[in-house]
C-alpha cells in the first residue's frame, strides 16, 4: 500500500512537471493515471475492510 501511495504522489508530481514544460497531453495522462492508482488503492482498502 505504501508503494501504491508513492505511485499516486509521484504521478501528480510528474503531472506538475509536465505542466511546467507545457506538455499538456502528458500532464493530462499523468493526472488520469494518478486517479487510476488512487481508485485502485481505495478499491483494495474497501475489499480488505469488508473481508475482516
Amino acid at each position: 500500500m505504501a508503494f501504491l501511495a508513492f505511485l499516486v504522489i509521484f504521478s501528480f508530481i510528474l503531472c506538475a512537471f509536465a505542466l511546467g514544460q507545457e506538455v499538456f497531453w502528458l500532464a493530462g495522462a499523468l493526472f488520469l493515471l494518478g486517479f487510476v492508482f488512487m481508485g485502485y488503492g481505495l478499491k483494495l482498502k474497501r475489499s480488505a475492510t469488508q473481508s475482516a
